[in-house]
């Protein structure tokens, strides 16, 4: 059995033909660039946010680096995040001018909220929790801590659009917060995608500004901005595939519950806390001698993922930072693990793939 990670073509002739149906209509019309399309899909992604306004953007990357240049984010700031997470959140900080915080993570993978506070100082405007494959951070924490500092909250919602706490859904707890819809996602693009959300009017106006270069009415440029502007093409693709976004959550977590149970005793499965609802965009297992765990599924058909392999401080463009005190991270990088779960992923590969692990531990 051949299992991929993830298969990014598109196989279903029902899904393809939609797609083909939304593509031809785009070209149809020609309003290439910020078409209807476009204010259909930022309609919809704020009312399933839970917020007022959302902006359609050209990637993940873009909608951090112009979340935090709407709150005026520059040089001489600080902004508190994870040790874990894919580098575009360190480099959208420091691509405003600001230094990033690099905070210890939890048995969950997520920022530990406890350590929060002590990571504060005068200089902090900002903290950016990590969402991490799905499984929301302990928002409550974070949102009590900013407050009680006065400092704001962006969401790195990339991977957890559609989980929520108790019903509050991630990228709705603060103040400007961010989704990616690149391919890898739960909710994904063909090609790069993103998108803004907010309740605050004149941050919206803001934003709307930056991605078109920092003008206003496409002609006055008042902000020197970025051109990150949302293709039309791929805001149409994104409406069919927000149709079918609820299935695929449902079949992932279906997959995630028999992992969590099959695997209980082989590996540690990261558990979600009560009223915790995780999209799952990744299944991630924390194994013992993962190397050699990696190389037994390679040889049985299965792909895995080392997601990622690198913690942001430890990169080489952030060596010259002061080394930040991760060992929970540092302890856990070289066990996780991201197993197959997307939707080509049944219940017979689901079996296969567990069994694999059982029977390299056993």
């Amino acid at each position: 059995m051949h299992i991929p990670y993830m298969d990014l073509s598109v196989r279903d002739p029902v899904l393809k033909a939609e797609l083909l149906q939304a593509v031809d209509q785009v070209l149809s019309h020609g309003r290439i660039i910020l078409g209807p399309e476009v204010d259909d899909l930022e309609q919809r992604i704020a009312e399933r946010s839970q917020k007022s306004h959302a902006v359609g953007l050209n990637s993940g990357t873009d909608a951090l680096f112009l979340a935090m240049k709407s709150l005026g984010v520059g040089p001489g700031d600080e902004v508190i995040t994870t040790a874990l997470s894919w580098i575009a959140t360190a480099n959208a900080i420091v691509l405003c001018g600001a230094t990033p915080v690099f905070v210890d993570i939890g048995e969950d993978l997520n920022i530990n909220a406890d350590l929060i506070a002590e990571a504060m100082t005068p200089k902090t405007r900002v903290i950016l929790p990590v969402h991490w494959g799905g499984l929301p951070c302990d928002m409550a924490k974070i949102m009590e801590i900013a407050d009680q500092n006065g400092v704001s909250v962006i969401e790195d919602a990339a991977q957890a659009f559609g989980s929520h706490i108790n019903g509050a859904m991630t990228g709705s707890f603060g103040q400007v917060n961010c989704f990616s819809m690149n391919p890898m996602k739960i909710f994904n693009a063909y090609g790069d995608a993103g998108a803004v959300v907010t309740d605050d009017d004149s941050l919206y106006e803001k934003l709307v500004s930056l991605r078109y270069g920092g003008t206003v009415d496409k002609e006055d440029c008042h902000y020197p901005s970025v051109n990150a502007r949302l293709d039309t093409v791929q805001a149409a693709m994104l409406l069919v595939g927000l149709r079918k976004l609820d299935d695929k959550i449902a079949h992932r977590r279906m997959i995630a519950e028999f992992y969590s149970q099959a695997l209980d005793d082989a590996v540690i499965c990261l558990k979600q806390k009560d009223g915790y609802f995780s999209v799952f965009s990744e299944y991630t297992i924390i194994a013992e001698d993962r190397d050699r765990l990696m190389d037994h599924l390679t040889s049985q058909g299965i792909e895995t993922k080392i997601r990622h392999p690198i913690l942001m401080p430890h990169h080489t463009a952030y060596k010259h930072m002061p080394r930040p005190h991760i060992p929970v991270a540092e302890h856990l990088i070289s066990r996780i693990l991201s197993i197959p779960n997307q939707e080509d992923v049944g219940v017979q590969e689901a079996e296969y793939i567990a069994n694999s692990i059982k029977e390299f531990y056993a």
